[in-house]
């Protein structure tokens, strides 16, 4: 048993108390960006020799190296501790356990959050090697739709919990750490729907990067936000120490995808046009 998971809470809280702590939580999105990493590998086994799927995976690999760097560094979430006799874990927080939504709503969000490591992946493997037509956008479309998806499900499912147990009085009473749960997905959307301008069109190119590149950053930034201790919030993490690392990853996936797309700029430029201000 975790420190924080306790013999007199029900075993579903007491799994649930992985993400209810701040090092657990690294645990499971590290674990589920284990899984979307298998998943890229086994979808393109036969393509590992190609340079767009090799950058892609190596994007993914540098993704995956960081968060478990947090683990063996400032996370450290396999730290022993001597208990002593009938010690008895004080359990997760009694919001957390009075509703079984809490059960399912941090998965399905990190489901979401980290499922947009692959579309981003391959945007960066796009500008490194150069192929900056569709064909990426093709390969990484049902991706992209199952992150949102599961963003969206993990938003509702959190609005549904903050309005029957905090009385928040529903979405727009939200606290800043729903808020950050929100501007990725809002970001991501626009970028569903803008893409397909680029897809049959061939235009929005930087404009469909940076919104790709945005919505990845800002789940970066909302994770920092739930984890440095910089706002109080239900949600919100006591002050940790992993917060300046998750602030520098922010600010280094910014710089290098701003960079890449300035350095790959004239080949960023569409080749088709709007045919008139009232088209669809």
């Amino acid at each position: 048993m975790s420190r924080s998971g306790s013999s007199r809470t029900p075993a579903l809280y007491n799994v649930a108390t992985l993400w209810s702590a701040l090092e657990g939580s690294i645990i499971l999105w590290a674990l589920v960006l284990s899984g979307y990493l298998v998943a890229v590998l086994r979808k393109f086994r036969d393509r590992l020799t190609d340079p767009l799927v090799g950058w892609a995976l190596v994007t993914m690999f540098l993704t995956a190296a960081f968060f478990f760097a947090l683990m063996v560094g400032p996370a450290d979430p396999f730290r022993s501790f001597d208990p002593p006799l009938g010690f008895d874990g004080p359990g997760p927080n009694p919001l957390l356990q009075n509703h079984i939504l809490m059960a399912f709503h941090p998965p399905m969000l990190y489901l979401g959050y980290v499922g947009f490591t692959v579309p981003f992946a391959f945007a960066i493997a796009a500008l490194a090697t150069g192929r900056l037509g569709e064909g990426w956008l093709v390969e990484t479309r049902r991706w992209t739709l199952f992150a949102w998806a599961f963003l969206s499900v993990g938003i509702i499912l959190g609005a549904w919990w903050s309005y029957e147990v905090l009385g928040w009085g529903g979405v727009w009473g939200w606290d800043p750490v729903e808020n950050a749960s929100l501007l990725p997905w809002l970001t991501g959307t626009a970028y569903i729907h803008s893409v397909m301008v680029q897809e049959r069109r061939g235009m929005l190119r930087v404009w469909n990067l940076s919104l790709l590149v945005a919505t990845f950053s800002l789940t970066i930034l909302g994770t920092f936000l739930t984890r440095s201790g910089v706002i109080n919030s239900v949600h919100a993490f006591s002050d940790g120490e992993i917060g300046p690392y998750l602030l520098g990853a922010f600010g280094v996936i910014v710089a290098v995808s701003l960079a890449l797309i300035a350095w790959r700029g004239d080949q960023l430029r569409s080749p088709g046009a709007i045919d008139s201000a009232v088209s669809r």
